[in-house]
């Protein structure tokens, strides 16, 4: 009996459509437009509301790793090449999206769920950290202060990426779950962002690798968006 599952198939569009694109392009449109659509419609606490038992499951994992971990971290970088945009204009619109313009941060990428600031200066993240969701708060974003950043040996030289931020990611018990390092510098005809996440060594590598391709897919929409500001 032939197993259909293993059968390889070609399909080609050869009419129809006039505007550009693939049919993996028309389908990603379509995706994002539906989930766009589901997350206006929920609103923050009608996603926490939905996620709650996963995110109860997420952050029992993170916290779990930490404990095991006992404070040691494992880092990847993932880095971008970006032509057509200098550093200082994405992340003008950076700073301007994490101060008022959530919705864009979420656009980014199909396991955002909630980024919006909380009482006190952290930042409040509910995303995927490989394949679970979980609610962290980021703090010291935006600042190149915390004494573990300035050690770190994925650090850059400032003076090919003099624009440094990096951050503790951390439980509502004070938990640090992870960091972030991430490091722009211009080029000639653009910018080169290196992007470090820091995770618990007790977490899989597959957890590790999975957060790496986070990184891609959200920072390269993030800069897309930056862009299209910029005409």
């Amino acid at each position: 009996m032939t197993d259909n599952h293993t059968r390889p198939v070609a399909v080609a569009l050869t009419s129809g459509p006039t505007s550009p694109g693939s049919i993996d392009d028309f389908e990603l449109f379509y995706a994002r437009r539906a989930l766009g659509r589901f997350r206006v419609r929920l609103g923050h606490q009608g996603l926490l509301d939905l996620l709650a038992e996963d995110i109860e499951e997420g952050n029992a994992f993170l916290r779990e790793s930490a404990r095991v971990s006992a404070g040691a971290f494992r880092a990847g970088t993932t880095v971008l090449s970006t032509r057509g945009l200098t550093s200082g204009e994405f992340l003008a619109w950076m700073d301007n999206a994490f101060a008022a313009d959530e919705s864009a941060l979420l656009a980014a990428h199909p396991e955002h769920y909630v980024m919006a600031p909380v009482p006190g200066g952290s930042f409040n993240v509910v995303e995927n950290i490989g394949p679970h969701v979980c609610s962290f708060l980021m703090g010291g974003w935006g600042t190149d202060a915390l004494d573990w950043a300035a050690d770190a040996e994925e650090l850059l030289p400032e003076s090919d990426y003099p624009h440094t931020m990096s951050s503790n990611l951390f439980l509502t018990d004070g938990t640090v779950v992870g960091r972030a390092l991430t490091q722009f510098g211009d080029t000639a005809d653009g910018f080169t962002a290196s992007l470090t996440v820091y995770l618990p060594t007790a977490c899989p590598q597959d957890v590790l690798e999975h957060h790496l391709r986070h990184y891609a897919v959200e920072f390269r929409n993030w800069i897309v968006a930056a862009a299209a500001s910029h005409p």
